[in-house]
């Protein structure tokens, strides 16, 4: 019992659990937009699990083919795979079990709703994490998409199809997430060249990153705040939104104006804690 419990702690870093609960909640509201919860509880808990699966599966799976180059960055030099807390082929075999069954259980759901979660996976894995990161920065565009993917398919296996709705919330996290990645890019610089792996402040100068970054967060706010309106979500939940909104506009506009570490990791801490909030506003 022990044993396990040691090895569980060692897999939590692997699941990156915060990342993989945000995600969740995207999925769970992406369904609570189109159904009522209360009446489908046993669904709500079977897409709890797929994504809980698959998710947690495709970022184990990230972490063992990324393993050479976390071994090189101090900001991830001791998570468990580079650390040799874990062998790579025990990983490997976790990884490739959960990422199946997340997806059979989603199959099972609905095969619209797994086919989704499957693209999801296999962006994240095959064309972000193998094929794209370690040769473009572009390669966030597709990590982006792979990250819209829970929202998509919540809302379709509420649905029954896909709508203009669930693909605006797509847009909302793939506009989210440049903020995330872009914000570490530039406070790690030099464990991203240490470790080979190309970004936009290496690439194109910091001053058109944090652009990007005001900009990506602009948008997805604005998205979002479409697709609560399509949803019909009441004028207090709308009004609330817009208030949040109006935080993220101002911390946008002052990264552009007086661009500093502290006001990106600002802007990069609000936009996370205004996509949980707009998730829990969508829910209810």
């Amino acid at each position: 019992m022990n044993r396990l419990k040691v090895k569980l702690r060692l897999y939590l870093p692997l699941i990156k659990s915060l990342q993989t609960a945000l995600l969740i909640t995207t999925g769970l509201a992406g369904y609570m937009s189109a159904r009522c919860p209360v009446t489908t509880i046993p669904t709500m808990l079977g897409l709890g699990a797929s994504l809980l699966l698959s998710i947690s599966g495709s970022t184990i799976l990230n972490m063992w083919y990324d393993r050479d180059i976390d071994a090189k960055m101090a900001r991830t030099t001791k998570r468990p795979l580079p650390a040799g807390l874990i062998e790579p082929r025990e990983a490997l075999l976790v990884g490739l079990v959960l990422s199946a069954l997340g997806v059979g259980i989603a199959l099972v759901m609905d095969v619209l709703y797994g086919a989704i979660i499957f693209s999801g996976l296999f962006i994240d894995v095959v064309i972000y994490t193998i094929w794209l990161k370690r040769k473009t920065a572009w390669s966030i565009i597709w990590g982006g998409i792979s990250g819209g993917m829970p929202i998509l398919a919540g809302r379709a296996l509420g649905l029954g199809s896909i709508d203009w709705i669930g693909i605006a919330l797509t847009f909302a996290i793939l506009f989210w997430i440049p903020t995330h990645i872009l914000t570490f890019s530039i406070r790690y610089r030099k464990d991203y060249q240490a470790a080979g792996v190309p970004t936009f402040p290496s690439t194109y100068g910091d001053k058109t990153t944090q652009a990007i970054i005001a900009l990506s967060s602009v948008l997805a706010a604005i998205t979002i705040g479409l697709a609560a309106y399509g949803i019909g979500t009441e004028w207090g939940f709308l009004r609330l939104m817009a208030v949040l909104s109006g935080g993220l506009f101002t911390l946008a506009i002052a990264s552009v104006i007086k661009p500093s570490e502290t006001v990106n990791f600002g802007l990069f801490k609000y936009a996370s804690l205004y996509m949980l909030s707009a998730m829990i506003l969508l829910m209810f």
